[in-house]
């Protein structure tokens, strides 16, 4: 059964042949492969071209910023995995990956969309982007709703991942309209919401990145390359000594049961 509408299709990104592989209109063997570092090849997959010095310092910033946060619940499920199947390590990844949802780890690609969200509302609006910003605020505050890209449950009075890289952006010559915008609604939200809402590394991370050049689309793939390199040393640790199972059951105890009883249990 076909779905869709689409009468072609294409690809740009690679193809082989008995003699070659190309990717992005470039020899593998001859023009990547020991040519190129790993960030400016992601950049250059993405996109189709090689990134800037600006742009590769930008993005290899953000990929060492958010690979590493300790024992959060993508890693606590990708070592459990791990412990349960030893021998399956892209079970117990793809468990990490899959954990790093808008809440946790994942939720760059929520702040990118709400960004361009207020920039595209003070377009519409006619207004300046600290209206836009404003009003965005005061809507989510009534409906109780989180902001993405501010808060952090540890980090209450600053993320220190999310002042490196907004530094670092001013350092560059980065920094736009999408860091003026995360600057001003940082700037606000405490008032307008009540609660200290600091700009986290989930919000720096698209701020400069965009502002960098890279699509919004993609956004999401930086946080889910960069957590693949901390999941490779959860998982490798997790090999060698296992705590997979000790958080399971340190789990298990921290967790009261205030179900029904069953008749054993009452007699």
């Amino acid at each position: 059964m076909r779905i869709g509408k689409q009468d072609q299709s294409y690809t740009a990104i690679a193809t082989s042949d008995a003699e070659s592989i190309t990717v992005r209109g470039l020899d593998l063997c001859d023009e990547l492969i020991g040519k190129i570092d790993f960030t400016d090849y992601f950049w250059l997959l993405v996109l189709g071209e090689r990134p800037t010095e600006t742009q590769r310092r930008m993005m290899d910033a953000c990929l060492v910023a958010i690979a590493e946060h300790g024992l959060v619940p993508s890693v606590q499920a990708a070592r459990m995995t791990l412990a349960a199947g030893p021998d399956a390590w892209q079970g117990a990844m793809s468990a990490g990956l899959l954990g790093m949802g808008s809440v946790v780890a994942g939720s760059s690609e929520a702040a990118a969309y709400y960004l361009q969200e207020v920039l595209d509302k003070a377009e519409t609006d006619g207004t300046d982007v600290e209206t836009a910003a404003i009003a965005s605020l005061r809507e989510l505050a009534a409906a109780k709703k989180k902001v993405a890209g501010l808060g952090h449950p540890q980090h209450n009075t600053g993320d220190p991942r999310a002042n490196v890289l907004l530094s670092l952006a001013d350092e560059i010559g980065v920094s736009g309209k999408y860091v003026d915008c995360l600057r001003i609604l940082g700037r606000h939200a405490p008032e307008i919401t009540g609660r200290p809402l600091p700009i986290n590394v989930s919000g720096a991370i698209p701020a400069t990145i965009l502002d960098a050049g890279f699509p919004l689309q993609a956004v999401k793939a930086v946080p889910l390359l960069a957590r693949a390199a901390g999941l490779s040393a959860h998982l490798y640790e997790e090999s060698l000594r296992s705590i997979g199972f000790i958080m399971s059951n340190v789990a298990d105890q921290a967790i009261t049961y205030d179900g029904p009883t069953s008749s054993k249990q009452k007699g």
